[in-house]
Parts: C-alpha cells; structure tokens; sequence
C-alpha cells in the first residue's frame, strides 16, 4: 500500500496478524529483502516499509529531505497511519541505523530492537568526514555513470566478498532488486542518511529500554566488534554471530538468520504481553 507521510508517498507491506513488526531494509534493498523470512516471522503483523529513496517510495530531489530525522519522523507517522502503538523494529545496515535512531527519539514506541550489522555511528569526527566526503563521490558517481556501472561497483566492494559463494540464482535475484533502484533516491539517500552524517549514537544507548538482540556476521569482523560494543551499552542486550557468514547475514544463512530473529522475537512477546500494547488492531 502507499502510505502519505510528510509531504511523500511511501510503500508499505503489511502482513500477517499479531505484535506489530517494523521491517527496515539496507541501501539499494527494498521491502523484497524480508520476503524468504515470512515463515519466520508467523504470528506478527509485519509492516515492511521502502525506505525514503528506495523501492516504490518516493525519491525526493532535494537531500535534505532525507535526513536521518526526516527518516525518523517518516516512520513514526507510518506506525500512526496504521494504528501501531508499540512495535519491534528490525533494521539491517542502513536499516539498522535507521532503527537504532528510531529507538532513541522515540522509545516508548519499540517493544523490542534487533539490529543486523548496524552500526552506532562514526566515533572519530576525521573518520566522519572522510565517510561524509566517500558518500558523495560515490553518489556523484550514480549519476555520472548511471545505476548499471553502480551496481557493479557496488556488489565488488570487499564488505560483499562472502556473497560471490552464494547460488548463482540469489546473486542474481539481488543484483536485480539493485538494478530496480532509483539512481536519484540512491545518491540522495548517500548524501542526506549517510553513515557519516550522525553524530556517534552510542553514548546515548542507555536511553534505550526495550530489549535488544544484535546479529552479525561471523566473517565481518568489524560489525562483530560493533554488536559487542553497543551490547555492552545497552540495558538489555545479547549478541549472536552468524557462523559463516559476512555483512549480509540474512541473505547469506538465512534459516540461522531466521531462527534468532523469530526466538528473540517470540520470547519477548510472550515476556511483555498484552499489558504493553502488544496486541494489533
């Protein structure tokens, strides 16, 4: 469905019954990237949403409209529109940033977080800068050289290197949900909600009260070392790695994947209960 939100149009799939779950995709993904996890997910009503710039949303041409707040805001006005109270987030990449910020500006709206391969932000402002400058030549490169030699570019980085061994059909599968993008959306998206753009998140993980499961890659050293670090700041956290797998752990072990995210999820709804909103309209 196409939900209007601040000015924009954004796509939205809702499904099933029970615990509101909000699902949050990466960079170039779309709400395609949940659809292998429907079986998991059972028992929730789960609200796949097209991130600003992505899949069938709108693609604003301005970057700021992009901002992580603006984002923020988005969601939350989505969650209104349909009558969600309380919801679990799941984000994954820049979903996960974009979850993490969620949870800070408005705790009281999660039930429950789980982040994949998510990060806190950038914590040396030199290092952000760099990324902030990286971003840009990158969305420059979009379109300049359009979404084919992006996408080429883009599959090749080392962060993706453990998915050349995955079947050729889910290469491909992937490969096509990218070449679906919308180059404008992509490059704004890199300039207004890039990983540079926030200022480090992690000194406020105390802020956050809904309990927390964070998932990542066992050959993605770097995001291992992140999960262990926001888990230690947060009130209520545990961490599992994905034996075998990178960045994209979801894609790369998904029934592993699966199975973490539908336990952690299931215990804490039968944890919490009715008595904090978790029951659907």
């Amino acid at each position: 469905m196409r939900v209007e939100v601040n000015g924009i149009g954004l796509n939205v799939e809702v499904a099933g019954e029970g615990p509101a779950l909000l699902l949050l995709h990466g960079f170039t993904g779309s709400a395609a990237t949940w659809a292998p996890f429907a079986a998991f997910l059972d028992g929730f009503r789960t609200i796949a949403v097209d991130i600003i710039g992505h899949g069938a949303s709108d693609s604003p041409a301005h970057p700021a409209r992009y901002r992580m707040e603006c984002c923020v805001e988005d969601l939350v006005a989505v969650l209104d529109r349909l009558g969600v109270e309380k919801a679990a987030v799941l984000g994954y990449s820049m979903g996960g940033r974009v979850a993490l910020r969620l949870a800070l500006a408005a705790p009281e709206r999660l039930w429950a977080l789980v982040l994949e391969s998510a990060s806190p932000g950038i914590d040396d402002p030199a290092e952000r800068a760099a990324r902030v400058a990286s971003d840009h030549e990158l969305a420059s490169f979009i379109e300049r050289e359009g979404l084919e030699a992006f996408v080429g570019r883009w599959e090749n980085i080392p962060l993706f290197a453990s998915q050349k061994r995955l079947p050729a059909d889910v290469q491909e599968r992937q490969r096509r949900q990218r070449l679906g993008s919308d180059p404008a959306g992509l490059a704004n998206s890199l300039r207004g909600m890039g990983a540079g753009q926030d200022e480090p998140a992690l000194p406020r993980l105390r802020e956050i009260g809904a309990p927390a499961l964070i998932i990542a890659g066992e050959l993605d050293t770097k995001y291992c070392a992140l999960a262990r670090r926001m888990a230690a700041e947060l009130l209520d956290a545990r961490v599992e790695i994905v034996a075998d797998a990178g960045h994209a752990a979801h894609l790369e072990r998904p029934e592993v994947f699966g199975a973490f995210v539908r336990d952690f999820l299931r215990e804490r709804a039968s944890r919490i209960g009715t008595r904090e909103g978790l029951t659907c309209p």
